[in-house]
């Protein structure tokens, strides 16, 4: 089972449509296309400070006389470090623009895990009428 944070806006017309979920661990996507990614989510200066990183791990290295191996093994712990923080980041953009972390629910994938958390939402939603 995989854990997601369900977001939702303070001012959601319908909870079923505006609600983002973000998977809790690791981001392959973002620890492959690092920058495409964080442009793919809007979060343009994420983007900019992954490019530039990277950029000057790779000069920094080469200037220091890594050899290519070296290099190559620092790279990959800069990846593997932006998989690992990238869902994170993602959170904190939600929450600067707006979106408010209201659960956390599990599924074993995403569509799973919207739908256990709608169905939990209608549950609440019908204890609370009269």
């Amino acid at each position: 089972m995989r854990l997601y944070t369900v977001h939702l806006s303070g001012r959601a017309t319908s909870p079923d449509r505006d609600a983002v979920l973000v998977r809790e661990g690791f981001c392959w996507p973002a620890c492959l296309f690092t920058g495409f990614w964080a442009l793919w989510h809007r979060m343009w200066l994420v983007a900019l400070m992954l490019v530039l990183a990277a950029a000057g791990l790779s000069i920094g290295l080469e200037a220091l006389g890594f050899d290519p191996l070296s290099q190559a093994a620092v790279m990959l712990g800069y990846l593997v470090l932006v998989g690992y923080s990238a869902n994170d980041w993602r959170r904190r953009a939600l929450e600067r623009s707006g979106l408010v972390e209201v659960g956390v629910v599990a599924g074993d994938r995403r569509e799973a895990a919207e739908r256990r958390y709608f169905d939990r939402m209608k549950v609440l939603a019908a204890q609370e009428s009269p």
